[in-house]
């Protein structure tokens, strides 16, 4: 964190003085209409005038500056202008806006504002500005986090210096200071205390303060953090084995396929470019799990990680699924979770491939397509050993649809041709020598995935006959499992 109040005492809140008070600021049309009755009040009852912006104003009566804001801060003023009766040091009644029978009420006052609308609506306190409320949040002593400062020196590019301390994945990151950490924190409902995950190769505990951190560096807003921290929970365990994907030198990492309304209520793309640039939720949720394995879990390339060429999808790899249009459901489904919840499932894959089919139209002959592009992954008489998600385009979901084919009949119509003699798969077999022990040279059937490792999802462009092909990691008690949770708020 780049910015240091470590020290500072907390500001405690300003009493407010008996009679009345009213907040305004200058820029307000309605703050400025009242100016007239603000004498009468004045010259009626005590009372006590804070301004948030121009201390010139309103002139007559004179106002004192809350130009800290620490007033409107600490007495929740949402609305200027507010009026607020004081007795004994102790709020009594509230109006804000302009409303004269309100005002009348709590003034203890008639005849107020006799020109005047009845009434007209306030406008928003700088206190509750968007542009405002993250440093004023720091200012007033409200932060809760317990993570280390760093100084950075005025002339000193706080850029550059995260680049040098090696916390970014290549590309700049945000710098997360206090205030950008507090306001993304909102996003959730759990405490900043919290322990998330223990976080491979290091095994450090990780509290949700740290993963906001890395959800700041990352790009994130603060709706994105129950999807950040339900992917770091789904992936840091020994079922998903980020150990062994960071230790791998394969090119692969955590994929996050996510689904449900909760993906369209935060803005994720899970149609055309669905796999690429360009959606802040899709790129930034990944990103932030990979900045967690990276900065807190010590998962850093040439060191545990050990990857022979990596991938682009090592930076970031995360979806949303189309599950409102889908004609045969989502993944999460598959894995057990009910229709209309929030979910997301991480998986150890690779960088997708294209499948092309833009002439079959029978849904034999596509599965039959699926299969020949499928055979290939990671190699061809390489069998059960990986699993394989396939990422199916609206264009060629339409064939199977129309023709009836649900999950179940789309999975088996492929299956049924991934399967491969056990002599055409042996070392040596095709002139060849990858391939299996020659002990399986015999069999009459090997089929190319596991039961269940051949998954399903629906996402990409209307147009367009293409499918992506997501190849896995070993799988099973060797490598990794798909891991799917519901999200957690």
């Amino acid at each position: 964190m780049t910015d240091d109040i470590a020290g500072v005492p907390a500001p405690t809140a300003p009493l407010l003085p008996d009679g009345i008070v009213v907040v305004v600021k200058e820029e307000c049309e309605t703050c400025r209409m009242v100016v007239p009755v603000l004498g009468q009040v004045a010259a009626g009852v005590e009372t006590h005038v804070y301004v948030q912006d121009d201390p010139d104003f309103p002139g007559d009566p004179a106002a004192i500056p809350d130009t800290d804001l620490a007033v409107s801060w600490f007495h929740e003023i949402e609305t200027v202008p507010t009026v607020i009766r004081v007795e004994g040091g102790v709020e009594v009644a509230r109006t804000v806006g302009w409303s004269r029978a309100e005002w009348e009420s709590v003034t203890g006052l008639t005849g107020l504002g006799p020109d005047l609308p009845v009434m007209r609506p306030g406008c928003g306190s700088m206190s509750v500005d968007p542009d405002l409320v993250d440093e004023l949040r720091v200012r007033f002593g409200r932060s809760t986090l317990s993570s280390r400062r760093i100084d950075v020196a005025s002339a000193e590019d706080e850029f550059e210096m995260m680049f040098a301390r090696g916390w970014t994945d290549g590309l700049p990151v945000v710098p997360p200071t206090e205030a950008r950490v507090m306001a993304i924190l909102e996003g959730t409902s759990r405490a900043p205390s919290d322990i998330v995950a223990t976080v491979p190769p290091d095994l450090d505990d990780v509290t949700v303060e740290k993963v906001a951190i890395a959800a700041v560096m990352a790009g994130c807003k603060a709706e994105y953090m129950p999807w950040v921290l339900t992917a770091v929970e789904a992936a840091c365990n020994g079922e998903f084995n980020m150990h062994g994907i960071l230790a791998t030198t394969m090119p692969v990492g955590p994929v996050i396929v996510c689904s449900g309304p909760g993906t369209r209520a935060i803005g994720m793309n899970s149609g055309g470019n669905a796999l690429g640039q360009g959606n802040r939720a899709n790129l930034t949720i990944g990103r932030a799990l990979q900045l967690v394995v990276r900065n807190f879990g010590g998962g850093r390339p040439g060191e545990v990680d050990r990857a022979t060429h990596g991938s682009p999808a090592k930076i970031s790899f995360c979806f949303a699924e189309a599950d409102d249009t889908s004609p045969y459901g989502r993944l999460a489904a598959e894995h057990g979770i009910a229709d209309g919840v929030d979910a997301l499932t991480v998986f150890a894959g690779e960088g997708p491939h294209c499948m092309v089919d833009q002439i079959s139209r029978s849904p034999e002959s596509l599965a039959r397509s699926f299969a020949h592009k499928l055979q290939a992954v990671n190699h061809h008489k390489l069998v059960m050993a990986f699993d394989a998600i396939v990422v199916m385009g609206p264009e060629h979901a339409r064939v199977f649809a129309e023709a009836g084919w649900d999950r179940e009949q789309i999975v088996a119509g492929i299956s049924e041709h991934l399967n491969t003699p056990g002599s055409a798969l042996v070392r040596g077999a095709g002139g060849i020598e990858e391939g299996l022990p020659l002990a399986f040279a015999d069999a009459e059937s090997l089929p190319k995935f596991r039961p269940g490792g051949l998954m399903l999802t629906y996402a990409g462009g209307g147009a367009g006959l293409f499918s992506q092909i997501i190849g896995g990691w070993a799988n099973g008690d060797i490598g990794s499992r798909p891991v799917t949770r519901a999200i957690g708020y």
